[in-house]
C-alpha cells in the first residue's frame, strides 16, 4: 500500500490540475463568446411614440433601424411607473418580494432591499463591466443603495427622476453623480448621458464583456429640450411639440451610442434591448399610447405594456415579431443564462428564462405574468389570451405630490375587471360578467402570487423573511 501512496499521489494532482485547466479553458471560451449587453430604457415613453410602433408624427430612426435589426417585442410588460420597473429588470423578481411597489422620493429611507442581488453584482461576478449612465430611482439615502454599491464599476447621472434637463436640479437640489459623487459637468443631460456611455464604450478593454445600462431621464417632465428639435416639428404645437423633440434627442443619443458600438468593431457581439419603463402618461395629448388603453399610473394595457424590443446580429430573429407574453423580470435569469454568469443566490427570481422564446418560437415560459400598483390591493394577472384585474381605475401618478393623488374607486372597495387582450387589446369590453368561471380561476391564480407579497418600502426581503416566491402550480 505504502508503495502505490507516490502513484496515487501522482494521479490526484493530474486530476486536480485538469479540473483547473478544464475551468480556466471553460472560464476563457465563455469570456470569449459573452455578448456586450446594453439596456436602452426612455423614461415615459409611449407605446406609440415609435416608428417601429406605429408613430406617424415623431421621427425616431435609429431606434427603428435597430428594431427591423431584430425582434419587436409585442406583449412585454413593465409595471405602471418608474422604480418598481427598475427594480424588477435588476432583481427579476416582482415588487411583491421587493417591495418596491411605487417611486422613490427624495428623501425617502428606503430603497431596492439591501438583501436583493443586483443583475449588475452578477454579471459582474461573471466577468463583466459595469456600468449605469441615466437614472438610477432606486435608493440613495444611504451609500449602500447607491449605484457603486449595488453592482455597477461606473455611475453617471441622476438619483430621481423630474430633474431639470439644464440645470440638473430637482426641486432646487443638484442631482448629478459621478461614480455616487456630485457633478458639476454642464449640458442637456440627455447629450451627457449619450456621451459618457460613448467614452465608456470606446475606452472598454478589448476581450472584457460590457453591461452599459442606459436608462435616459428623457423623456420624463419637466419637458425640456433645446429648440432645435422642438423646431423641427412645426406641425405639432404645445407640449406634443415639445415631447417630439425630447425623443428625437433620446433617439439621437441612441444612435451615437450605437454607432460608437459599431466602431469599435462591437455591434456584432452585442445584445442591445430596448423598451420604455411604464406608459405613457397623458396619452393623446403628452404622448401616444395607440391602441392600447389609459397609460402611465394603470394597469390597462396602456399603463404596463411597453414598446420594446431585442437585437443580436446572427441570434434573434431580424425583422421579426414576437407577441408571446413576457415581463422585465425575465432578462435577469435570461442573461445570467446567456452568459453564464453565476446563478446560485439566496433569493430566487420571478423572472423565467425566454431565450428560446425569443431565437426558436418556443411559447412563453409563463403560464401567467404578475403586474402590482402602489400595493398588493390593486394587481393583475396576464395568463394566455385573458387578462384579470383588480382595483385597475386607481391609479398611481409619481409626478403629483403626496396627497394629490387623482381619485379612483373608493378605498375599501373592489372593482373587478376581466379582457380579452388578444381579441380586445384596447381593454374596450369587460367581460367579467359573462365569465364567472374563469374570474375564479384567475383569482385563485392571483392568489398565488400575492400569498407572500411584501409591504411597500419593505425589507423584510433583505433578511429573507418572506421575500422569497413560493413556486406556483402552473395551470
Amino acid at each position: 500500500m505504502s508503495r502505490s501512496l507516490p502513484w496515487l499521489r501522482g494521479l490526484i494532482v493530474l486530476l486536480v490540475l485538469g479540473l483547473i485547466g478544464t475551468h480556466r479553458g471553460a472560464a476563457a471560451a465563455a469570456g470569449a463568446t459573452q455578448p456586450n449587453i446594453v439596456y436602452f430604457l426612455v423614461d415615459d415613453l409611449g407605446y406609440a411614440d415609435v416608428g417601429f410602433n406605429g408613430s406617424k408624427d415623431v421621427r425616431t430612426p435609429n431606434i427603428d433601424r435597430l428594431a427591423r435589426e431584430g425582434t419587436v417585442l409585442g406583449s412585454y410588460y413593465v409595471q405602471p411607473v418608474c422604480s418598481p420597473t427598475r427594480a424588477a429588470f435588476l432583481t427579476g423578481r416582482y415588487a411583491t418580494h421587493t417591495g418596491v411597489y411605487t417611486v422613490v422620493r427624495p428623501g425617502a429611507p428606503w430603497g431596492l432591499p439591501l438583501g436583493e442581488r443586483t443583475l449588475a453584482q452578477a454579471l459582474r461576478d461573471g466577468g463583466y463591466t459595469t456600468a449605469i449612465c441615466g437614472k438610477w430611482h432606486l435608493g440613495e439615502f444611504q451609500p449602500e443603495y447607491r449605484p457603486t454599491r449595488r453592482g455597477f464599476d461606473h455611475q453617471y447621472g441622476h438619483m430621481f427622476g423630474a430633474l431639470n434637463y439644464f440645470t440638473h436640479r430637482r426641486d432646487g437640489v443638484l442631482d448629478w453623480y459621478r461614480d455616487d459623487q456630485p457633478s458639476q459637468d454642464e449640458g442637456y443631460t440627455t447629450h451627457l448621458v449619450a456621451k459618457e456611455a460613448s467614452r465608456l464604450i470606446r475606452e472598454q478593454p478589448a476581450g472584457k464583456p460590457l453591461f452599459l445600462y442606459v436608462p435616459f431621464n428623457g423623456v420624463h417632465a419637466p419637458h425640456l429640450v433645446p429648440p432645435k428639435y422642438k423646431e423641427a416639428y412645426p406641425n405639432l404645437t404645445g407640449v406634443r411639440q415639445t415631447m417630439a423633440g425630447m425623443i428625437s434627442a433620446v433617439d439621437e443619443a441612441i444612435g451615437q451610442i450605437t454607432a460608437e458600438l459599431e466602431a469599435k468593431g462591437l455591434r456584432q457581439n452585442t445584445l442591445i434591448l430596448f423598451s420604455s419603463d411604464n406608459g405613457g402618461p397623458a396619452p393623446g395629448r403628452v404622448t401616444m399610447n395607440t391602441p392600447l388603453r389609459a397609460g402611465k399610473g394603470t394597469l390597462y394595457e396602456g399603463g404596463v405594456r411597453a414598446c420594446a424590443f431585442a437585437t443580436w446580429p446572427g441570434h434573434i430573429p431580424a425583422g421579426a415579431v414576437n407577441n408571446e407574453p413576457m415581463h422585465a423580470v425575465d432578462w435577469y435569469p435570461t442573461l445570467l443564462k446567456l452568459t453564464g454568469a453565476p446563478q446560485s443566490q439566496k433569493l430566487t427570481p420571478d423572472g423565467l428564462d425566454v431565450w428560446p422564446m425569443l431565437t426558436k418560437k418556443a411559447k412563453s415560459p409563463h403560464d401567467a405574468i404578475l403586474l402590482v400598483g402602489s400595493s398588493p390591493r390593486k394587481a393583475a394577472i396576464r395568463a394566455g389570451d385573458w387578462k384579470l384585474m383588480l382595483n385597475a381605475s386607481e391609479v398611481d401618478d409619481e409626478d403629483l405630490p403626496e396627497g394629490k393623488k387623482p381619485a379612483g374607486a373608493p378605498k375599501g372597495s373592489e372593482r373587478v375587471e376581466l379582457y380579452n387582450v388578444v381579441e380586445d387589446v384596447g381593454e374596450i369590453k369587460d367581460l367579467a360578467a359573462s365569465n364567472p368561471d374563469q374570474v375564479r380561476k384567475l383569482r385563485k391564480r392571483l392568489a398565488t402570487f400575492l400569498e407572500n407579497a411584501v409591504a411597500p418600502g419593505s425589507e423584510a426581503a433583505a433578511k429573507g423573511a418572506s421575500g422569497d416566491p413560493k413556486p406556483a402550480p402552473r395551470q
